[in-house]
C-alpha cells in the first residue's frame, strides 16, 4: 500500500553545523541533521544540494532511503562530491523521485555542559 503523503522537494534554508562541540564524541558532537519518511513502497534515491552565501552550490548528495523507512542523516557525515563545511551558514534542496517527509534537526554542544537540540519541519515546496 502507497502512502500519499509528504512532497518531493524539501527546502531547508537555515542550515549552520555547530562546531567546535563539547563533550565526549560521538553522543555530544553537534550537527545539523535531516530525518526522511519514504511511507511509499517504492526506495527513494535522494539528491541533496547545499548552497552557500560565499561559494558555489555543492551537489548531488545522493541518500538512500528504503520503502516505507526513514532515514537520519547527519549533513556532518555528508562527504561526497565534498565535505559539507562546518560553522558556515548554508541552505539545501532536497529533491526525491517519491513523496517523503522531512524534519530537520539541530543538535548543539558549543558551550561546555549545555546541549541544545531543535527541530522543525523542513519546507515542502
Amino acid at each position: 500500500m502507497t502512502a500519499d503523503v509528504g512532497a518531493r522537494t524539501w527546502v531547508v534554508p537555515g542550515g549552520h553545523v555547530p562546531f567546535p562541540g563539547h563533550g565526549t564524541e560521538p553522543e555530544f558532537t553537534g550537527f545539523d541533521q535531516l530525518c526522511v519518511l519514504n511511507a511509499t513502497d517504492t526506495e527513494a534515491e535522494l539528491s541533496l544540494d547545499v548552497y552557500y552565501a560565499d561559494a558555489e552550490p555543492v551537489g548531488p548528495y545522493r541518500i538512500l532511503v528504503g520503502a516505507r523507512r526513514i532515514r537520519h542523516v547527519r549533513i556532518n557525515d555528508l562527504i561526497d562530491p565534498e565535505a559539507v563545511r562546518l560553522d558556515r551558514p548554508y541552505g539545501c534542496v532536497l529533491r526525491s523521485p517519491v513523496p517523503v517527509v522531512v524534519q530537520f534537526l539541530r543538535q548543539d554542544t558549543r558551550l561546555p555542559g549545555v546541549v541544545a537540540l531543535t527541530g522543525t519541519m523542513a519546507h515542502p515546496a
